[in-house]
């Protein structure tokens, strides 16, 4: 029986980049080292931290890799996965916060798609439960879960076998700053290989999240997605949290502004009546998000979102989205 369990147990790398994490690699290797399951290693590459990051994770029966210079994440996954000896690797985040029971469930998944890269997805909530991080987890987890196949498997909880890691190269280390997981995933899409989610493989996430800090990390993100989508010719797509239900929210807000000024320019109530047909539409193709917000937190939290979401939200989308038009046009001309 035991011999049965250890042949069935396969050996988990989690492979964790690490950059100045010190507020949350120490509860991510917490949470890593309590696991329940029996045959797994836990390597994390350091980026050149210039915090107390390291010192917190020597603290841990982890194999610490320090990189010789700031390179990033994707450098770093690939350096922790030429030195892991597991036969699946396991990519989460140091703001990754795994269950007891995670990597058994990595394990079960991978054993029914051995040839696949399969996700996982965030909890719908997360570690730190404050509205603004609630409300980003929430969206993720729906946004990465609603397809399938997916466009891509995040980098926060990615499951492949090593072979096929080390044979496709790595993650792309002369890249844009983020969104690696997303060309990593077009490009093995192309040899042939299958992109599949899993929600039994949830991690919780430690967001930290104000108002600002959502905002900025709305534009960020917008603005590289769009660097990528003009490059890859995919730019209005359905894929993951840039979806047709986000392009269509920020469209709506843009649209209803401008129906707005119109509305106060020329006093006809036509323009009025479409602002809200048009919010009103917008508000039934984001059905499924707002169900899931009802779901997760209830009435009142539902409005609050939904607020956000379809009001505020959509502004450093839209700006990102410029800016990142604006970066593709410049970088075109040099």
């Amino acid at each position: 029986m035991t011999e049965k369990k250890n042949f069935m147990n396969k050996r988990i790398s989690v492979i964790i980049p690490n950059y100045n994490g010190s507020s949350t690699i120490g509860r991510c290797l917490e949470a890593a080292f309590s696991s329940e399951y029996d045959n797994f290693e836990v390597i994390v590459t350091d980026d050149c931290s210039t915090d107390n990051s390291a010192e917190i994770i020597k603290k841990f029966p982890c194999k610490l890799i320090p990189l010789d210079r700031h390179s990033g994440a994707s450098r770093a996954r690939n350096t922790s996965a030429k030195n892991s000896s597991g036969e699946i690797l396991f990519f989460i985040d140091s703001d990754c916060i795994l269950h007891k029971n995670t990597l058994a469930s990595v394990n079960k998944v991978f054993l029914a798609s051995e040839d696949a890269i399969i996700g996982g997805t965030y909890t719908v909530i997360p570690y730190d439960k404050d509205f603004f991080s609630t409300f980003q987890s929430i969206f993720i987890n729906y946004s990465e879960m609603k397809k399938e196949p997916p466009d891509y498997i995040p980098t926060h909880a990615m499951v492949i076998a090593r072979d096929i890691f080390m044979k496709s190269g790595g993650f792309q280390e002369s890249f844009l700053p983020i969104l690696e997981d997303v060309e990593f995933s077009h490009r093995l899409r192309k040899t042939g290989c299958k992109l599949t989610m899993n929600s039994e493989m949830l991690v919780r996430h430690i967001f930290n999240f104000t108002l600002i800090k959502s905002l900025k990390n709305a534009f960020r993100k917008s603005l590289y997605w769009t660097v990528y989508s003009l490059k890859n010719k995919d730019l209005l797509a359905d894929s993951g949290t840039a979806s047709y239900e986000l392009k269509i929210n920020v469209a709506t807000l843009f649209l209803n502004a401008l129906l707005t000024m119109l509305f106060f320019y020329f006093k006809n109530t036509t323009f009025l009546i479409s602002i809200f047909v048009i919010y009103a539409v917008n508000l039934v193709v984001s059905r499924g998000l707002i169900k899931a917000f009802y779901k997760a937190k209830g009435l009142s939290f539902v409005i609050f979102a939904t607020l956000y979401y379809t009001l505020i939200y959509p502004f450093p989308v839209g700006a990102g989205a410029f800016s990142g038009i604006m970066k593709y046009i410049m970088d075109n001309k040099r």
